[in-house]
Parts: C-alpha cells; sequence; structure tokens
C-alpha cells in the first residue's frame, strides 16, 4: 500500500471513529454548546409540576410513549401535517397523553437563550427526570444528544405501546422488544405510583367480581366510576400516597389493589412477584433501578450525528 492509500486509509478510520463517538449520546452534550439547558428546563418543569403535581406522571408517560415509537425522537409531539400522521390521536394517546404545552414551554425557554441547538427529544428526557425529582421521586443522569424525527407513526404507537389489558406475557414480549427485561420493565411500572387512570381504562377490573382484586378496593373505585357513562372520570392509581413517588404502588399489586389490569398481572403468581415483593420491601432498590431503567429507556434507537433534526418548535417540522 503506498503513502497516499495509507494516509486515506487513516483518515477514513478517524472519520469512522469521530462519526461514532459523535453518535453517543453523553450527559456533557450541552456543556459548550448551551450550557444553561438544563437549569433552564428545570425551572420550567418545577414550575409546572408545582402548579399541578399530576404533570409530573404526564410528562414521564409522555417521555415513555415516545420512546417506544420509533425510539426517543419526539415523535410524539408532532401533529398532523402533510406526510404526518401524528401519534397523538392514536388510541393510547388520544385524551390521555398530556403535557404537550409544558413542554412546548421548556422549548420555547431554551430557544430563548440558545436557538436550534436542543433538541425535544432531549427535553422529553430531561423533563421525565426533573418532574420525578418534583414529587420527591428519584433522579438520574440524563444522557444527551438525540435529535428530532421528521415523521409520526400512528399505527406503530396503536401497535408498540403496552395496553392496559395486556397479559404479563405480552407485556414481557413488549418490552424485550425495546431492549428493556423484566426487571426494568417491573421498575417502569412503579411510575404508577403517581398520576391517574380514567374511568374506562379500569371499569372492568372493578366490576369483574375476580379473584385478583380486593373486594373493598373494588368498592371504593366504584364510587368515581360507575358500571356506565362518566368514561372520563378519573381516579388515582395510588389511593394511598397519590402525589407521592413513593414505593407504594407494589404493596398495593400485594394486595390485589393494582387499579389496572397491567399493573395487578405484574403480582399473579408469575416471574415478575419476585420482583414486586422486592420493590415493596425496599425503596432504595426501587429508586435505583427506576432511575437505571428510565436512563436504558432513553437509549432506545435515538437519532443522533447527523440523523433527524433539532426541530424550533416541537409540534412541526421546521
Amino acid at each position: 500500500m503506498n503513502s497516499g492509500n495509507i494516509y486515506a486509509a487513516v483518515a477514513a478510520i478517524i472519520f469512522l471513529l469521530m462519526i461514532s463517538c459523535h453518535a453517543q449520546l453523553s450527559s456533557t452534550f450541552y456543556d459548550t454548546t448551551c450550557p444553561n439547558a438544563l437549569s433552564t428546563i428545570r425551572t420550567s418543569i418545577r414550575r409546572a409540576v408545582s402548579s399541578e403535581r399530576r404533570m409530573a406522571a404526564s410528562l414521564i408517560r409522555l417521555h415513555f410513549h415516545d420512546c417506544f415509537v420509533q425510539g426517543c425522537d419526539a415523535s410524539i409531539l408532532l401533529d398532523d401535517a402533510t406526510g404526518i400522521t401524528s401519534e397523538k390521536t392514536a388510541g393510547p394517546n388520544n385524551g390521555s397523553a398530556r403535557g404537550y404545552e409544558v413542554i412546548d414551554a421548556a422549548k420555547s425557554a431554551v430557544e430563548n437563550i440558545c436557538p436550534g441547538v436542543v433538541s425535544c427529544a432531549d427535553i422529553l428526557a430531561v423533563a421525565a427526570r426533573d418532574a420525578s425529582a418534583a414529587v420527591g421521586g428519584p433522579s438520574w443522569t440524563v444522557k444527551l444528544g438525540r435529535r428530532d424525527s421528521t415523521t409520526a407513526t400512528r399505527s406503530l404507537a396503536e401497535s408498540n405501546l403496552p395496553s392496559f389489558r395486556d397479559s404479563l406475557d405480552i407485556l414481557i414480549s413488549t418490552f424485550s422488544g425495546k431492549g428493556l427485561n423484566e426487571r426494568d420493565m417491573v421498575a417502569l411500572s412503579g411510575a404508577h405510583t403517581i398520576g391517574q387512570a380514567q374511568c374506562r381504562l379500569f371499569r372492568d377490573r372493578i366490576y369483574s367480581n375476580g379473584t385478583d382484586i380486593d373486594a373493598r378496593f373494588a368498592s371504593t373505585r366504584q364510587r368515581q366510576c360507575p358500571r356506565s357513562g362518566n368514561d372520563g372520570n378519573l381516579s388515582p392509581l395510588d389511593l394511598v400516597t397519590p402525589n407521592s413517588f413513593d414505593n407504594n404502588y407494589y404493596r398495593n399489586l400485594i394486595q390485589r389493589r393494582g387499579l389496572l389490569e397491567s399493573d395487578q398481572v405484574l403480582f399473579s403468581g408469575g416471574s415478575t412477584d419476585s420482583i414486586v415483593t422486592e420493590y415493596s420491601n425496599n425503596p432504595r432498590t426501587f429508586s435505583s433501578d427506576f432511575g437505571a431503567a428510565m436512563i436504558k429507556m432513553g437509549d432506545i434507537e435515538p437519532l443522533t450525528g447527523q440523523n433527524g433534526i433539532i426541530r424550533r418548535i416541537c409540534s412541526v417540522v421546521n
């Protein structure tokens, strides 16, 4: 190989290494390009959660519903447009996914100090962490450097997001398809220690007279959710400490007081029972595992490097 070819080969290797390094998410991604990005987002999220504590659950869920469809690329934030079918109107999101205006406000605040630098996908990831911390939940180091998609897929949102009716086997398969194991799944489900669910999502369960639901619990929940009508009536996922991020969710499951079918199947004689028991007994383990699972979830198929764009407004492509 002559010197010219050697030089070209070395240059190619260096270029590939640069792309590889650039494509890795990093907690320091904005340290030089927008050093006040994280503090600006945190201030915005704290303000929103202070105004409405339920928003903490909504923001965590928004990040989750983003990452499970096309990866963590802020596709969930896009409105309908030419060539774009919004995920906002998919069954698992329509009328229940919320917090879009909070992300928009955080994005606007960041755009004011660093125009065109911070992605909506990263804001979603940071907002989930800050929302958790704002209600006494765990914090974690968010890896950054995601870019935003130019597409959204309603059909994938319909098929890729877990359902409140899913069996344990289906849930395990769904999470496994995203690179998340059973422990990750049970930890992430612990986000249901805060937030509320609509009557239509748990009506069948509380009127089922099933052996997997505590009768007194079912009777209590029926007060807010009649046999018919009032589908949108809200009820806390955790009646005991509905506004605090703790491990009470798992204690509820052991007492057969999971509100959704997809909650209770985590403690129903299957392979995840032991994890639920562990988290119910050890809040520190749950807190640590939740943070680790959120980091892992945030790694699902991000757009990096030259892929994707930085949207100036999160709901539309530039």
